[in-house]
């Protein structure tokens, strides 16, 4: 495999900055590459795709301990892909859980704004709600997990 390509064009290529690659190689999810004679590294098309897939796995969410085990999976696709669908249903999980805290924290934003007479601060709904946490609807709710 040919490796030519600087640390600035894989970070160009691959949509990952260069301090998050050397980030990335320091926690081991990057393999720690030879250097040239001056002093250089140089990636290649796997190292590339394996900056790619990091990437795109940390745009989804996915924490870098799951994205350790599931770059470990890659290197070995004789496997059962088991372990890879247990981190995507967790990961699933998450998501829908936030999306649950979303809605509840937007239906109070709602009722607070819809409950706004529009008139003074002294009378503002808004702010009574906000200074008196018993006033909110989902007081101890979904709408607190979201904060």
């Amino acid at each position: 495999m040919s490796r030519d390509v600087s640390i600035g064009a894989a970070a160009k290529a691959s949509g990952v900055k260069v301090p998050t690659i050397r980030f990335y190689e320091q926690i081991g999810l990057m393999p720690e590459l030879p250097r040239t004679d001056g002093n250089r590294r140089l990636y290649g098309p796997e190292e590339l795709r394996r900056l790619t897939f990091i990437r795109h796995a940390r745009e989804l969410g996915f924490e870098i301990d799951s994205i350790r085990t599931l770059l470990v999976l890659q290197d070995d696709p004789g496997q059962s892909c088991g372990t890879a669908d247990e981190i995507a249903r967790a990961r699933l999980a998450e998501v829908e859980l936030r999306i649950a805290s979303l809605t509840a924290l937007k239906e109070e934003l709602v009722r607070m704004i819809s409950e706004c007479s529009h008139g003074q601060v002294g009378q503002c709904r808004v702010i009574e709600i906000l200074a008196d946490h018993g006033e909110c609807q989902h007081h101890g709710g979904a709408a607190h997990a979201a904060i």
